[in-house]
């Protein structure tokens, strides 16, 4: 009996963990998934404090049966924060040490679009069916060219937050929770307003007050667009050079920043 109120003393305690760390801004979204396993694999074993044995045999015991040291390695990261979170309340927790397996930081390199590659995704784009969703993808894979936005606060951006008289947007669930404001090109606005009639004609009941609807009306489901966008780049004939990682559509805002960069280079000479 004593055992088990241990155990659910320790998921009590990494959801509070998980609160705490949302209400400072953190999404979580991975981390929450993979601390919240680790537990139940101490639930499973009746363990009620975090040990190195068990975060380790959980760190390596992936799902999947990956050996890749660098996911691994983020695994048990995750459970070596969340343990110095809790030895303060929890003294008999073990802290697994940060030599146990070295995190090893590697970032993937973004695939950069040409402007002759975007012109070819908003093409393929356009042979979407039915109208409206090729009119949503369009206009949605020219936004996040032309602005650098986020894909999920594409999807999350709502009519009220674009005003098309003054040309801008308010984002207001960025990344940490912070907002900001874009101000629009006068042909980013054109196509916006363009889009905005597609919509409104084809779409005039939406069942959500999103921008940019699905052909049911509802929010784009930021979790599910990359599929499509895959399609997309294939159709477009777009691939990764060898070795590489496919064309992700968050590298359209990789390609916005060097080109901005790029840009903004020769009137600093």
């Amino acid at each position: 009996m004593a055992r088990r109120c241990a155990v659910s003393a320790l998921r009590e305690a990494a959801t509070e963990y998980l609160a705490m760390r949302r209400a400072l801004g953190f999404k979580l979204t991975t981390q929450a998934r993979h601390l919240m396993s680790f537990v139940g694999y101490c639930e499973a074993r009746g363990a009620g404090h975090i040990t190195t044995e068990l975060a380790l045999s959980w760190a390596t015991q992936t799902t999947r049966g990956s050996s890749d040291e660098v996911y691994q390695s983020r695994r048990l990261m995750v459970v070596r924060i969340f343990a110095r979170h809790l030895q303060a309340l929890d003294p008999a927790t073990e802290i697994p040490p940060d030599d146990l397996l070295p995190h090893h930081y590697r970032r993937i390199a973004p695939y950069l679009y040409s402007p002759r590659e975007i012109t070819a995704l908003m093409t393929a784009a356009a042979r979407l069916a039915p109208p409206l969703r090729a009119a949503t993808w369009q206009t949605l894979t020219g936004l996040l060219a032309v602005t650098g936005m986020r894909k999920s606060e594409a999807c999350y951006l709502d009519r009220d937050q674009v005003d098309l008289g003054a040309g801008s947007l308010v984002i207001t669930d960025a990344k940490f929770g912070k907002a900001r404001q874009l101000f629009l090109h006068p042909t980013t606005v054109d196509a916006l307003r363009a889009y905005q009639q597609i919509r409104d004609r084809l779409c005039p009941s939406p069942a959500a007050p999103s921008f940019f609807v699905s052909t049911r009306g509802t929010r784009l489901d930021v979790h599910n667009i990359t599929h499509t966008f895959a399609a997309l780049a294939d159709d477009a004939g777009i691939c990764a050079p060898p070795g590489r990682r496919r064309p992700r559509l968050h590298d359209l805002r990789h390609s916005f920043t060097v080109a901005s960069l790029l840009d903004f280079y020769p009137r600093r000479r």
